[in-house]
């Protein structure tokens, strides 16, 4: 397995590891985003940032994450996504994707780091618990769409 930031080229494959994201989320047809979007964002604008997981040079798995801001703790790093295809579950993918944006965060000295988990995807919320997590039921997520 070969860990590495993610790097212009590379958005198709992210882009077809989030359709499978949507899917196992049962929404795949929420997926707007598009290669070029996706490249624009990564390396243009620099909204974001991903890692990605390679077997035989083929990309398996991704995390894509961005600076936050807290108002209590500052800046943080939060991870919007973290996928790795289901044949490629168990192999350790996950761990090291995890790891990576773990260190960016302490490597940026950001106080905290945030994420999202379904209250029914068990085999996530047991990875986070096994990396020592706090899953915190407490708040609401609230959200509004735009469409332009």
């Amino acid at each position: 397995m070969n860990l590495r930031k993610a790097q212009p080229g590379d958005e198709s494959a992210i882009l077809e590891l989030i359709k499978g994201l949507a899917e196992y989320e049962n929404e795949p047809d929420a997926v707007i985003n598009t290669s070029k979007k996706l490249h624009d964002d990564l390396f243009k604008h620099k909204y974001c940032e991903a890692f990605v997981v390679e077997i035989d040079s083929k990309i398996i798995g991704f995390s894509l994450f961005y600076t936050s801001y807290s108002t209590w703790k500052g800046p943080c790093i939060y991870l919007e996504d973290l996928y790795i295809l289901p044949e490629a579950r168990k192999t350790g993918a996950g761990s090291l994707l995890f790891d990576a944006v773990v260190n960016t965060a302490k490597d940026r000295k950001v106080n905290r780091m945030d994420w999202q988990v379904l209250d029914w995807n068990e085999p996530a919320i047991k990875f986070y618990e096994k990396k020592n997590a706090i899953l915190d039921p407490e708040w609401i997520n609230g959200r509004l769409f735009f469409e332009y």
